[in-house]
Formats: structure tokens, C-alpha cells, sequence
């Protein structure tokens, strides 16, 4: 298991949530700590790490597993779960989501639901639905019993500011609906795009804490109070409290969106988003990760990093908690389960029997093969995160099929638009070949053109070392000779800053994965024996 040793003043090291996990929202109940983060439109939807100690977190849960609760169905890439919010109150564990079915253009569709569990790695309720006037929706429980909602509005009328400023509205828990007047709280700073509110109570003053300025370079973390929760606001002096955008050469960049938590010991923290670009090429192939600072109250009640400053340090002072770390994940999954890894996920639904199966054939994952990579339904594919810039993945599939509209393999992706390809198919000349599919911004290549002949019923290995921005894919017959196959591969692509060259946003982050397709309808399935990931720290 894992080992509980006493408090070591030593140093936090940031980001504490690493590889894409966004918009950190985080809860104390008693003494175990939670921080929920966003998903898009990978399944099942929320990520919720657990940690004792503020330094060591380990991943739980997915609360939003169920088609009931989250059916993405359709959705956009980025698109999907953005920005929860985490809370507890009288034993009840609250989850506030937005769920994005659009946002190009002038409009977005974001609707926004509440579940509730009563043990947070347990069964969550079905959703009830809020409203859809903006993203980031955010509750908050006052000492008097009230409950309210709070989330930005989306203006999308021609000369208007589109980040229109943080709606507030009142939760009724007999009726299972929001009440009452909707009042538009707080405008924003001179940042702008003002989003990511979160609202606290201490000193006599509510609190607004909201993300401004962007989720990218120029992304910062402000403050206002009122003594009233309606408002009028009052916009801290010393704004933005946090944040990158002063400082090109921070390690820590992307700072925002942020959420507090105060320790059993009365110490206050705060969790943020950040992001790592590599210096070659500016680009956060790690997404956007989540770290951590320590915070002080001033004496005319305003909150500041305790060392004074508004810029993100990499390595905090750590906190008077009893240090837990906890046990390591395995670098092999054999897939001996009947589940899935917690690790793994899907994209938009879950994966049914009529897709995936860890039964049929005992001691290896089966996936039949359904629609492209291409497909915004039904892809049979699981995923899991790079968490590093340097890192190895491994497996060995069986996979014969008949046709060229047939593949599996190992992908590294980031979404519909950008990944790289290693996969086994059909050749009519050839017969079975493996090849590299790379898509780019959209545009398709086929890098080492029909691909190399493989033997018909034999065991494919298959592996990706990624160092940085260099990505090369290896092939094997068994597992001990590798040769590489293709080119090296520029990995920063698969990050949010390669698309702004088509002008779009993305807000995801890189994965590395198995997948099958069959585009004839007939649903061949390709058996993996195994998936190893190991990070080269």
C-alpha cells in the first residue's frame, strides 16, 4: 500500500496534476482533499484526484460514467465538459458541469446540470439541468442555508462584450431548480473575457474569484468582494492576483482559473491552471496542467501568494499535513481485468460490449472495429494522457483484416484533427501492412506510402518513444528487435497552440492509445495483449 510518514518541510513541486487536467476546482471534507477537473469530450466526463496531503494525488473517480448523465453524442472536439465545480454540504457530495455542444462561431450552446453522491467514488444522481446562459457554472452554499449558482453569461449581439460578466441565481434544493431573480453580479476587469467564478465567504465579504484575460498567454486570476452577495463588487487594488502574462520566460505559464481551499490547520491554497511550453517551439504538448500555491490574508483582508508576488512558483513550501504519498500506478496493463483501467478513456460515449470487450477473450482487450477517426459518435478507442515530456508506450495486437477500410493500432492524438498513426490494414497488392496515417490541422499524408508487408497471422508489436517535440513509432515481430518506421514526428502538433494556424481555439491536451476501425460495417475486432506507458522522467 502506501506509506504515512510525519511532516517534512520541504518543497511542493509544480504542476501537482500533470498532463491535460484544467480548471481545477478543489474541496476539503475533513481531512481528504479533492480537485475536480475538465474532460471535454473524452468519457466518462470529470476527473477527480484525491490527495491527504495537498502534494500527492492520486485519480479516483469519474463521476459522469452513465449516457443518462453526459451523452456527447455529436459533441465538437474541445467541446464536451468544461469547467466543474466540486462542493460539500450536510453529507452530500455536489457537482456542478457545463456540458458545450457548440461554441463556434457567435454562439455557444452550454448547458449546465447539477449531480449529487452521497460517497464521492459512489453511484452520482442523474443530472438536473440548471441553464444554458454561459459556461463555467459554479455553486456555492451560504452559512444561512441558501444555495446559489453563479456562471459567466454569453453575449453573442453584434458590439457587445461576449463575456457579458458573472450571473448569480438561487438554487432551490425542494424544488430541484433554480429561483428567483438572475442578477449580473460583476462585469469583469479590464482584462476581459471574464469566466471561471467561484464565490467564498470569510472577513464579513463574499468573495469573487474569477479567470480573466484568456486560458492562454495572457490568462490571470482576479478578485472581488462585497458584503453583500448581490453585490455592488469591489475590484482588489493589487489585481490580477495571479498570473504569466508579464513574464515570457516563467516556467509556469497560462496561469488562471483558479479555486481556494482553506487547510484543517487554517492555512489557505490555491489551485490554478498552468501551462509548460517547450522553448523550441512555445507549444504545451502537456495540455493544460493544474498547480498549486500558498496564500495569505492581508490585514485589510485581501488574499495574495505569501510571497508577495502574482506569478506562479514552481516549487511552493510545504504544507503541516502528515505526508501521504500514495502507491505507484503499473506501467504494464496486461488487461487480466473484467475493467477498464482508470486511466484509459473513450471518446464522447462509453464503450459497450458491441464495441470493447476485456471478457471474450480472457487476458487481452478486444475492440471491433466501428466508425473513423474522423467520427464525432462512435469510435472504438481508449486514450490515455501524457503526462510527460518524455515517454515510451508499448503493445502487441492481433488484427487481420481483408480490406483497406479496416486498421488498429497505437495512436497518439489529440483529437479528430491532429494525431499520428500507427496501424495495421489491408493492402489489395500487399496484404497485410502496417502504416502510418498522420493528420495535420485536417490535412491527410500517408508517410511511408502502402506501408510495410507483415505476416498474415502473426503477433504485431508496436511502440512510440516521445522526447519532447520528436515522436518516432517502431515496429517488432516479437518484442525484442525493434525497427523504426517512418520519420521522426514533430509531437508539439498535438497541442492547443498548433491550431490557432488554422484560427480555431482547442483546450485538450495529447494522448496516447489503442484503437480499430472498420469502415465496411462489419466490425472485425483486433485483440491487444497488453499496453505499457512508462515516463522517462
Amino acid at each position: 500500500m502506501h506509506d504515512i510518514k510525519k511532516v517534512v518541510l520541504k518543497e511542493v513541486d509544480n504542476p501537482i496534476l500533470r498532463g491535460f487536467n484544467p480548471d481545477p476546482s478543489i474541496l476539503r471534507v475533513g481531512d481528504d482533499y479533492y480537485i475536480a477537473t475538465s474532460t471535454f469530450e473524452w468519457f466518462p466526463g470529470v476527473q477527480i484526484h484525491h490527495s491527504k496531503d495537498l502534494i500527492h494525488w492520486k485519480l479516483i473517480t469519474r463521476p459522469l460514467n452513465r449516457i443518462s448523465q453526459l451523452d456527447m453524442r455529436g459533441n465538437p472536439s474541445s467541446g464536451g465538459i468544461w469547467a466543474p465545480c466540486l462542493s460539500y454540504h450536510d453529507g452530500i457530495f455536489y457537482l456542478i458541469y457545463t456540458d458545450v455542444k457548440s461554441f463556434s462561431g457567435i454562439f455557444k450552446d452550454a448547458h449546465n446540470y447539477l449531480v449529487t453522491a452521497s460517497n464521492i467514488c459512489g453511484e452520482w444522481s442523474d443530472p438536473i439541468y440548471l441553464n444554458s446562459s454561459g459556461f463555467d457554472p459554479s455553486f456555492f452554499h451560504d452559512d444561512d442555508g441558501r444555495k446559489w449558482l453563479v456562471n459567466m453569461i454569453w453575449d453573442h449581439r453584434k458590439g457587445n462584450n461576449r463575456f457579458g460578466g458573472i450571473l448569480l441565481q438561487e438554487y432551490s434544493v425542494k424544488k430541484k431548480r433554480l429561483v428567483g431573480p438572475i442578477t449580473n453580479i460583476f462585469k469583469g476587469t479590464e482584462l476581459g473575457l471574464t469566466e471561471g467564478p467561484h464565490l467564498y465567504k470569510k472577513n464579513g465579504y463574499y468573495y469573487l474569484l474569477t479567470a480573466e484575460g484568456g486560458t492562454f498567454l495572457d490568462h490571470a486570476v482576479t478578485m472581488a468582494r462585497s458584503k453583500s452577495i448581490t453585490g455592488p463588487y469591489e475590484v482588489d487594488p493589487k489585481n490580477p492576483i495571479l498570473t504569466s502574462r508579464y513574464d515570457c520566460k516563467l516556467e509556469l505559464q497560462r496561469a488562471g482559473h483558479a479555486s481556494l481551499v482553506e487547510t484543517q490547520n487554517g492555512d489557505w491554497y490555491m489551485v490554478h491552471l498552468c501551462g509548460r511550453p517547450l522553448p523550441s517551439k512555445g507549444r504545451c504538448i502537456l495540455g493544460r496542467e493544474t498547480a498549486i500555491q500558498k496564500m495569505d490574508w492581508t490585514e485589510d483582508y485581501w488574499l495574495r501568494l505569501d510571497n508577495g508576488g502574482n506569478t506562479p512558483l514552481v516549487n511552493i513550501k510545504s504544507p503541516d499535513l502528515l505526508e501521504h504519498p500514495w502507491e505507484k500506478s503499473c506501467i504494464r496493463d496486461n488487461f487480466d481485468s473484467e475493467t477498464l483501467s482508470i486511466h484509459f478513456q473513450s471518446l464522447r460515449i462509453p464503450l459497450g460490449e458491441d464495441m470493447l470487450s476485456l471478457t471474450e477473450r480472457p487476458g487481452y482487450l478486444r475492440l471491433k472495429g466501428w466508425e473513423s477517426l474522423s467520427s464525432m459518435h462512435k469510435q472504438s478507442l481508449i486514450a490515455r494522457r501524457q503526462q510527460s515530456f518524455k515517454y515510451t508506450a508499448v503493445t502487441c495486437v492481433e488484427f487481420d483484416p481483408y480490406s483497406f477500410q479496416q486498421m488498429a493500432g497505437l495512436i497518439c492524438m489529440y483529437d479528430s484533427l491532429n494525431f499520428y498513426y500507427l496501424s495495421i490494414t489491408h493492402n489489395e497488392n500487399i496484404g497485410k501492412v502496417l502504416t502510418i496515417i498522420v493528420c495535420d490541422n485536417g490535412t491527410f499524408d500517408y508517410p511511408i506510402d502502402e506501408g510495410i508487408s507483415i505476416h498474415k497471422d502473426e503477433k504485431c508489436y508496436l511502440k512510440v518513444e516521445v522526447n519532447y517535440v520528436k515522436l518516432q513509432f517502431y515496429y517488432s515481430g516479437d518484442g525484442f528487435d525493434w525497427k523504426a518506421i517512418g520519420p521522426v514526428f514533430d509531437a508539439s502538433t498535438l497541442s492547443d497552440e498548433y491550431f490557432t494556424y488554422i484560427k480555431e481555439e482547442r483546450f485538450t491536451g495529447a494522448f496516447v492509445g489503442l484503437c480499430c476501425q472498420d469502415l465496411t460495417g462489419l466490425h472485425i475486432n483486433a485483440d491487444f495483449d497488453y499496453f505499457e506507458y512508462e515516463e522517462n522522467l
